[in-house]
């Protein structure tokens, strides 16, 4: 198995029969059976760019296109006695849901529900409810009851904070510009409500994590509370994230901190071209990852982004690849055939690229978010790099948390995390004044 294929195998188990339903360089993934348990299905981009749905017949071995499209199928169910199939597609960042009767497969009408975004749906024993989750990129994920039968739509939860007015958020929009080479990269975009030419705003690029992610259209806590304060954020998908068909999924493999440095750089670059944007202060920010990219931009280009926050970011791929621990073997395995094999000559190349043996080039000013219990990324990783940074004069804001590992996963260090990322930016983008408190959480 590596990031960009897999297998997929059909074990009977009354006969101990096992059937390889894959075949050599693609990946796949099970979507269930129906219920007379003579076909199963599962989707793959075995054949083209993108995944779809297949349909594999028990008795003959054989598959079968049931669903394709432009984009990659992402999951399919379908409900308790098989009237009606739900198909999810990665559509341009976004879900977009395919329902159908099996008898006609004539795609039905969803429920329009204003600002939202049906991302996932599944039916009730009688086939009569269907229960939607809902997100926006101004909300987190809501759940709704569907009636088919009298159309009627009934919202279950409401989950983003009272005392946040949703007119205060900012919608998320899909935006593409041209990279060094001339390749088309797409991103998702969150302008401040109030920016203009008259009113100028800082801005981010942030780079999602992986490798292989991808920034999509949703609620995220963290950029909406950085837009709600003046920063534009331009989420990009640089060459190698997912999403985008195959072809641009491979198009990072072993070239890491390099051309997609260079899609990071060049998202910059259209920031600036913005009227409203203040294309004198322009940060990189990301985790896992994206981390790494924000401390390759810092290091690779050190004269390109005025700050970088590298959250939970890989600075050291040597060490990185060396320590993954044994229950993760597939995960390794996968990794060394993206990045590279540190034990081979591979590490040559792998040095190069990790800015903790570049760290003299950093020239402004860094924050670096660490989980003591990070298994990923070892907090060693983050010590030496603020430490070799620091040689330089160079400002860095460092927070360890003592009980995080590879992110955040306690509301009250999410919090202190975000609101310090604010205030450095603040002072070090914004060029406020402003005093980062000791939160007791640093080194």
């Amino acid at each position: 198995m590596t990031t960009s294929e897999n297998q997929l195998f059909l074990l009977n188990m009354k006969t101990a029969e096992m059937t390889e339903i894959s075949k050599p360089g693609y990946n796949y993934s099970a979507a269930g059976f129906n219920n007379e348990e003579t076909e199963m299905y599962y989707t793959t981009n075995q054949g083209g760019e993108f995944s779809r749905l297949m349909s594999f017949d028990l008795d003959s071995k054989t598959s079968e296109v049931l669903y394709k499209t432009n984009w990659d199928v992402m999951y399919s169910n379908l409900s308790e006695n098989d009237t009606y199939r739900v198909i999810g597609i990665n559509e341009d960042g976004a879900t977009k849901l395919v329902m159908w009767k099996n008898e006609t497969q004539q795609p039905m009408e969803l429920p329009d529900i204003k600002d939202g975004n049906i991302v996932s749906a599944g039916f009730s024993e009688s086939e009569d409810l269907l229960r939607l989750t809902v997100g926006t990129s101004k909300t987190p994920n809501n759940i709704y009851v569907y009636n088919l039968k009298t159309k009627e739509l009934k919202k279950l939860t409401s989950t983003l904070n009272p005392e946040i007015d949703p007119d205060d958020l900012v919608s998320a929009e899909v935006v593409r510009y041209k990279s060094f080479d001339g390749l088309e990269i797409p991103a998702i975009y969150y302008k401040p409500l109030n920016a203009t030419a008259s009113n100028k705003k800082p801005a981010l690029v942030w780079v999602h994590g992986g490798p292989g992610g991808q920034s999509r259209v949703g609620y995220s806590a963290l950029i909406q509370y950085l837009v709600n304060h003046g920063y534009a954020v331009l989420a990009v998908n640089n060459r190698g994230s997912s999403g985008y068909g195959a072809s641009f999924y491979k198009m990072d493999d072993r070239n890491h901190g390099e051309k997609d440095l260079q899609d990071v750089i060049y998202g910059k670059k259209w920031l600036a071209s913005q009227d409203y944007i203040n294309k004198d202060q322009i940060g990189v920010i990301g985790g896992s990852y994206g981390g790494y990219m924000t401390m390759a931009a810092m290091t690779f280009a050190p004269d390109e982004f005025e700050v970088g926050v590298n959250i939970f970011g890989v600075t050291n791929w040597l060490r990185t690849l060396r320590s993954i621990p044994p229950y993760w073997e597939s995960f390794k395995n996968a990794l060394y055939e993206e990045l590279g094999d540190p034990n081979t000559q591979d590490s040559i190349r792998l040095k190069k690229i990790s800015p903790l043996f570049h760290a003299e080039n950093v020239k402004n000013p860094i924050m670096v978010l660490q989980g003591a219990n990070d298994p990923r990324v070892l907090q060693v990783e983050s010590d030496e790099i603020v430490e070799a940074v620091r040689q330089n004069d160079v400002p860095v804001e460092y927070m360890v948390f003592a009980d995080e590992g590879h992110g955040f996963i306690k509301k009250e260090n999410e919090i202190k995390g975000y609101r310090q990322i604010r205030l450095f930016l603040d002072k070090y983008l914004k060029k406020e004044q402003v005093n980062l408190p000791d939160t007791g959480l640093k080194d």
